[in-house]
């Protein structure tokens, strides 16, 4: 089987996770500076097979559109372009990167790795690809 690739997409950077092979345990991989994402997830299909992305949608509240949803849509948009044979799914990203942050001190984080934010990034996306491998089964 191939891999499951969430992206936590930020106007700076962004959040990766992946899923082993068996599409069991969702782990966070990477952060990478956004306007070289689609480069990385280029390289990272051919080094590793992938069955879907799985992207964050992010919604306010009411599920109105945040001030970042246009990019991710934007963006989505150019990974549908980049990489067609690879499908997109969305997933509901509110509160994850307050669970990131709580993930990471429950788990021991220092400080000084919780205030780095590309760390609550690919723990978010993390979150992301958990949550929707479950609300699948």
């Amino acid at each position: 089987m191939a891999r499951l690739l969430a992206i936590d997409y930020g106007a700076k950077r962004t959040g990766i996770a992946v899923t082993d092979p068996l599409q069991l345990i969702a782990s966070a991989l990477e952060t990478v500076p956004s306007h070289e994402l689609l480069k990385y997830l280029r390289a990272y299909v051919q080094r590793e097979p992938v069955d879907a992305f799985i992207v964050g949608l992010p919604k306010r509240l009411d599920g109105t559109d945040t001030d970042n949803t246009p990019r991710v849509r934007k963006f989505v948009t150019h990974l549908q372009n980049a990489l067609p044979e690879i499908p997109v799914y969305w997933h509901d990203e509110r509160f994850t990167s307050a669970m990131a942050l709580q993930a990471m001190i429950a788990s021991g984080s220092s400080k000084k790795d919780r205030r780095e934010k590309g760390n609550i990034d690919k723990v978010s996306a993390a979150i992301i690809l958990q949550s929707y491998m479950e609300s699948k089964k």
